[in-house]
């Protein structure tokens, strides 16, 4: 593995562990008044094509960073349309 790829991989992890606590909190609680539909919207969106974006330049940091993310952020979406 290369260093480029280790950065890479170090980052995805940061990013996604510290998009984590609040996810969880979230999913917890089911409270989302605190959160912007259209804001959630646009940023599970942009994970989603993150995703795409990372398979298909086989980028496994990305790949793997927004797949995860995608997962959580889905679930919120989903608690914000749910739980209004």
């Amino acid at each position: 593995m290369n260093t480029v790829t280790i950065i890479g991989l170090l980052a995805a992890f940061g990013t996604t562990v510290s998009f984590l606590p609040q996810a969880i909190k979230t999913i917890q609680t089911k409270d989302t008044s605190g959160i912007s539909l259209s804001m959630y919207a646009l940023f599970t969106t942009g994970t989603l094509l993150w995703l795409i974006y990372g398979l298909l330049s086989n980028s496994l940091p990305v790949t793997i960073a927004n797949a995860i993310t995608f997962v959580f952020a889905s679930i919120i979406l989903i608690y914000k349309i749910k739980y209004k």
